[in-house]
This record gives C-alpha cells, structure tokens and sequence, in this order.
C-alpha cells in the first residue's frame, strides 16, 4: 500500500467531525479572592498576642483573612522577613499638615491624633482636614487653651465666673460635634484654676472621653512639683469620674522624679482612677521660647543654662543674647533636659504609650520626634536598651493608643489590631533595621526600615517610596452615646 493509501484510509476511518473538533479549553485560573494580600510576613497582633508567620487578605478598607493557608491578591506584598503590624497610632501630636504627615507615614504612623493642642470647632476642624485630604487618619480634641486664649488674654489670670460658663458650654458645644476628648495644658496657662478645669472634665464624663493632661509642674524645685502636678490631676479625675492622659510624663510631671511620679500613677490606678501617661523616647524635650515654660528661673527648675538649649532645625547652641532674640519671635529650642533614665522606667509601666508631641511644620523649627519618634522606640528600647520586647513595643504604639480612646469612638476599635475585622491600617518593617534618621539639626529627615504602610486598604509607602498621590486617610469623630 502505499502512503498516499494509507491517508486515505486513516481518514476513512476516522468518525465524522472528529477532526474538526476544537480543542476544550484550559480551565481559568480562580480570580484572586483578596484586594491585597501580605504574604509570610511576622504577623503581630498585641491583643491576641499572635506572633506567627501568616498571610493577611485585605479586601476594600478591612482586614478579611489572617491565615496560614495559601491566599491570592490582586496585588501580593512579599514580607518574607518582615514583621506585619497594626499602622501606629500617634496618640499626642498636632494638626496632620504637610510635610509632617509624610515624615509620620515613614516612621510607620497610620492615624494621627491632635490631642495636644486641638480645636474649639470641631466642625471648621473636620471640614479644613477634609479640604486638604490627609493621606493618614485624623482626629482632635476640645482645646480648653484655646478657647480660654479667645475669651481672656492674660494667661496668669483666673477666668471669671462668667467667662467660666461660656467656656463650658464651647467645650459641650465640641463634644457634641465629635471632639475625642478635652485637653488642658497647665503649665502654659498658670492661672487657668480648679474652678475652671472641675466643670469641662465633668462633661468629658458625661461624654465618656479622657481629659489629656500637660501639668502644671514640669520640675521638682519647690513650691511647686511634679508630684503636686500629678496629685492635682489625680484629684480631678477623682472628683469628676472622668478618665485621664498624661501627656509626655518624661518632660512634664516625671522629669527627675519618674520612679515616685510612676509609683503616684500605680496607686491612682490601683485605686480605681483610669489613668494613663505617654513619653517620647528622647532625652530633650523642646517648646516654645516665649511659652511660660521659659518664666524667670528655668535654668534652676531644669537644671540647665542657655548652652544647653538649641535652635529647632539647625545646630546653634544658644547665648543668653541669642535666647532673649528667639524668645521674642516665638522659636522652638530643644531642651537637652531629660535624664535617660526616666524613659525606660516610664516604658516599664504596663499603662505607658508612645506619643510623639510633635508634627514637621514648614520651616522645620522642630524636634526629630516629629519624624522618628515610632522607630525610635524600637530601634532604642526594644534592640538597644532592652526595655521593652517587640510585642510590648508594638502595643503600646497601636493597641494601647486605641483603647485610650474606644469609649469615645467606636472607630478606635477597628484599629490598633491586626485581626479579621479591623481596619487595614498595617505598617510592614525591619525589626533588624527600622531606626529613626531624624536629628535637631535636620528633623525633617525620614526614618528607615519601614517597607510597607497601608491606610484604609490602600498603599501609600513601598518600595518605590512615598505615593503622595494616595490620600485615603479618614477622620475620626467621637461617637458614642453620652452617658
């Protein structure tokens, strides 16, 4: 037979159509179950102390999986040697301007809260944050200093009766428009008296808030002491029932005194109070020259002399000419103030967080914990000084900041976790290499080692760097029933 015949009869043979069959397709690959996925990261969750490698799945703004099983994305994120953890939330720092809402996206902050300082109109406050779009989530409290300022220019003057209600009714006139809390700073305002505080702090209980407290004293030269400070807001928050925050307590009511300030803060607590305290991890602190802070007799108060002062933003050390310049523009000077010490036994008090006290502002008259105050704390009190583990580092950035302020908003209880459910606010970093790079004179500079930072689901910081395009932050107003 020969070839040809041989086709022929293969063709024969062949059944109808079976030639011209097509093919069946591939099956399709499943569509990717996650908007984002973060894949063999360290996942760390303070609240449910989980400390495993595992895969998070994001969908929209919320975490939807935290799993050891293989997940797929639209977009995967290999942290493969990365630690995965709640965004930091900056519970003491100021109005989210730029630039310093980039220098926080780099230190691995997600929310940025302006409880030092804040707003009289939390309606004027929330509308100018929405028209600049904060690429990172924002709230403020009631600033009775400000309010105070409007009304009385004296500022070592007690407010008359009078004055004392109308400010009582701006302060319940901000907490029903979604103020997280109420604020005073003491040292600031001398004469701001208990008949004025008694009234505000009542309210802030009502609307089951914390009072955030700068005391009166930041020294332990008498009359006048850290401890009295303390003792003062302790019996406030006995009186009026309100919860209450200490704000920086390494460079105001514990400088030269943290171990008995501490002990002081252990028995309010133990008593029933609810109180808490934050520091900054710096051994300066630093404030404005021409602020009360600066009144006749500093130099023995703190312990220091004009040499000891420098310039915000640059590398001049002061004179007593130079000071007495600055005091007049109203510049910000580091304070080289604050013994070491203090830091880790502050950090050793289970109830103490981190808070910055600061924000970059243009000009950048700062200090570097504007910018590096978060990984900082590591870098310094978890793989230097050992105070702190990683686990207990990353608490008090995220879930303790969180339930600071849970009873005044149920947004808070989304947040500081890294859980199904919670808000996919996550900063991924190098716990071998995170530091701050943040110095006096250059506090604009970001710091290193976070890889990864997402804000409501979005990525704003990767590889490529900072995506300023990216504005996903959200505000953040109290919302829970007065009691």
């Amino acid at each position: 037979m020969t070839p040809r015949s041989l086709t022929l009869l293969i063709l024969f043979c062949v059944p109808a159509g079976y030639a011209t069959r097509p093919s069946a397709p591939p099956p399709a690959p499943p569509a990717p179950a996650y908007d984002i996925v973060i894949r063999r990261g360290r996942v760390m969750d303070p609240e449910r102390q989980v400390d495993s490698v595992l895969n998070v799945g994001i969908s929209g703004g919320t975490i939807v999986a935290v799993t050891g099983d293989s997940i797929t994305g639209k977009r995967t994120i290999d942290a493969s040697g990365l630690v995965v953890a709640p965004g930091f939330i900056d519970i003491l720092s100021y109005d989210p301007v730029e630039p310093g809402v980039w220098t926080k996206l780099a230190d691995g902050v997600t929310t940025n809260l302006a409880m030092h300082g804040g707003t009289t109109d939390p309606d004027r406050w929330y509308g100018a944050m929405a028209r600049q779009r904060p690429p990172l989530n924002y709230g403020v409290s009631f600033f009775y200093n400000q309010a105070r300022a409007q009304l009385i220019g004296n500022r070592y003057a007690a407010a008359p009766a009078a004055l004392r209600k109308q400010l009582v009714a701006t302060a319940e006139r901000a907490l029903d428009r979604g103020a997280l809390g109420v604020s005073f700073s003491l040292e600031y305002f001398p004469g701001v008296s208990p008949e004025e505080i008694i009234p505000v702090m009542a309210l802030a209980a009502a609307h089951g808030v914390p009072a955030f407290f700068h005391a009166r004293y930041s020294d332990m030269e008498e009359p006048g002491t850290n401890l009295d400070g303390l003792r003062e807001i302790i019996a406030y928050g006995r009186e009026t029932g309100a919860a209450v925050h200490i704000d920086h307590l390494n460079s105001t009511g514990g400088t030269f005194s943290m171990d008995r300030s501490i002990a002081l803060l252990d028995s309010a607590r133990a008593s029933g109070l609810d109180i808490t305290a934050c520091v900054y991890p710096y051994t300066f602190w630093a404030t404005y020259l021409n602020s009360a802070r600066f009144d006749k007799g500093w130099q023995q108060r703190f312990r220091i002399s004009y040499g000891d002062l420098q310039l915000g933003g640059s590398s001049e050390r002061l004179t007593q000419e130079s000071f007495l310049e600055y005091r007049k523009l109203g510049k910000l000077a580091v304070a080289y103030a604050i013994p070491g010490e203090d830091n880790e036994i502050a950090l050793r008090a289970p109830y103490v967080m981190i808070g910055s006290d600061a924000i970059l502002e243009p000009g950048y008259n700062n200090h570097p914990r504007a910018s590096g105050a978060f990984s900082r704390t590591i870098a310094v009190h978890v793989r230097e000084l050992k105070t702190l583990t990683l686990m207990d580092a990353i608490a008090r950035m995220t879930l303790l900041p969180a339930r600071r302020l849970e009873l005044a908003t149920n947004a808070m209880r989304r947040k500081g976790r890294l859980q199904v459910g919670a808000d996919a606010d996550i900063v991924v970093f190098d716990a071998a290499r995170i530091r701050d790079r943040a110095t006096v004179e250059h506090p604009e500079t970001p710091s290193e080692g976070v890889g990864f930072v997402l804000v409501g689901g979005k990525v704003v910081l990767d590889e490529a760097g900072l995506h300023k395009d990216v504005r996903n932050g959200s505000p953040i107003r109290g919302s829970v029933t007065r009691q």
